[in-house]
């Protein structure tokens, strides 16, 4: 149920479908992310490697994060450089997020992964396959 539920999660991330992706979100952490930290994790790599390139500069990153945070009223509850430093720690610099506490980095992820994924516009097979990706790239970890 755990994975379905991850995998729904994304789903509704890359429809738009903020209810649902609320309502998962509630769900999976009632069950303390058993899992979870894997899935959206991979899902969040795959994400970030799809719409940065490696040698992206640190500006780069931060125009991004900028630009997504400002389409959101809510956009300043979401701690600007944590969302660099965890953009940044997928492309190689894990330094960056030894000391973002677990709360925020389950919630930049997913915030950070919603944006990317609406940004990709992936057709529902294209979807299917990244979802696929990103639980085969978890179960390596599990």
């Amino acid at each position: 149920m755990q994975v379905k539920a991850l995998s729904d999660l994304i789903r509704a991330l890359a429809r738009a479908d903020w209810d649902t992706a609320d309502a998962l979100v509630g769900e999976i952490g009632r069950s303390g992310w058993v899992g979870g930290l894997q899935v959206i994790g991979a899902a969040f790599a795959l994400a970030v490697h799809r719409r940065f390139e490696p040698e992206a500069t640190p500006s780069e990153v931060a125009a991004w994060v900028a630009a997504a945070r400002s389409q959101y009223q809510e956009g300043d509850t979401l701690p600007a450089l944590e969302m660099e430093g965890l953009i940044r720690a997928a492309l190689g610099e894990e330094e960056l997020v030894d000391n973002v506490p677990v709360e925020t980095l389950i919630a930049a992820q997913v915030f950070i992964l919603g944006q990317l994924l609406l940004e990709a516009r992936l057709a529902p097979a294209e979807l299917d396959g990244f979802v696929s990706e990103a639980e085969q790239l978890a179960a390596e970890y599990l």
